[in-house]
């Protein structure tokens, strides 16, 4: 079997040698050219003019306008897809969008599984995903074998394009808000001269934790902010969510502060670090050093 990958970056890449290790074999192309060689270098192949036509194609982009262009643009995925093939699109967009790329898909005679994803970097690399994904049963069964190497989880939300992209959007809500909160937390709790290491190690035993605060407080904790998931990922995903949200007539203030936050953290410069940065914003207004800094 064969599978061609668009998106090779921090989730990406870790998906593409997962199906590699359960033997699929993977084409993959991302704009790097030092992560399409660490492909390579696994044992996968570059996606080019000369590939072979695939069975599934995985798309892993940033947004919906990568996503089309991914697909359907003048050297898309579908372009090397054979005649029933499946394609799992993994980028966070609105409902709308995925049903629309459904229809384009079932337009060629193939099927179209919108299927974003959960877990980070970490988990991608160990094929320990969350999928939160609908589309047709035949659209789940040709993507089966992609699905089970790269996830421990899938969920099954329903027959149709949207629905996956729905229930990722209301994870993105939570998952954003809890990053902001965190920092919030943290750095409140510094000017009562707690620090964040006696913060993380209290906090994370106690009621107010949560994944986010376990997975990202270390990272301020260390004073690193290597990139797992970008500042710049929350003011899409958000702003998405808003638009949802906007759209049903629902009103969102929660998500409309926590977006706030990673904007401010944009402009600061910080748009291409770990998104736990977030705190920067909260540091800086407060006169605060966090670890690492002088």
């Amino acid at each position: 079997m064969i599978a061609h990958f668009a998106g090779l970056g921090s989730m990406g890449l870790g998906m593409a040698l997962s199906c590699l290790r359960a033997g699929i074999v993977v084409h993959g192309f991302d704009p790097s050219a030092e992560r399409v060689a660490a492909l390579c270098a696994e044992g996968g192949h570059a996606l080019d003019q000369t590939s072979p036509t695939a069975q599934i194609a995985v798309s892993v982009v940033l947004n919906a306008d990568q996503t089309r262009t991914a697909l359907f643009g003048p050297e898309g995925l579908t372009k090397r897809l054979a005649p029933g093939g499946v394609i799992i699109s993994c980028a966070t967009a609105p409902p709308a969008f995925a049903r629309e790329m459904e229809a384009e898909a079932h337009a060629l005679g193939l099927h179209y599984l919108d299927a974003p994803i959960s877990g980070g970097s970490v988990k991608a690399a160990a094929g320990k995903l969350s999928v939160m994904a609908s589309g047709s049963a035949d659209a789940f069964a040709a993507a089966r074998p992609a699905l089970d190497a790269m996830a421990t989880t899938v969920f099954e939300l329903g027959d149709q394009a949207g629905a996956g992209s729905a229930m990722k959007a209301v994870n993105q809500l939570l998952a954003g808000v809890h990053i902001a909160a965190m920092a919030e937390a943290m750095t409140f709790g510094m000017t009562q001269g707690i620090t964040p290491h006696s913060f993380l190690r209290v906090i994370s035993q106690c009621a107010g934790t949560s994944w986010m605060l376990e997975n990202r407080a270390p990272h301020i904790v260390a004073g690193d902010y290597t990139p797992h998931s970008q500042v710049n990922i929350w003011p899409k995903d958000l702003g998405i969510v808003l638009d949802i949200a906007r759209d049903a007539g629902f009103t969102a203030p929660i998500t409309a502060a926590a977006l706030g936050q990673y904007l401010a953290a944009a402009e600061m410069g910080l748009g291409r670090e770990d998104d736990a940065a977030v705190a920067k914003v909260y540091a800086r207004a407060a006169g605060l050093s966090l670890p690492g800094e002088a």
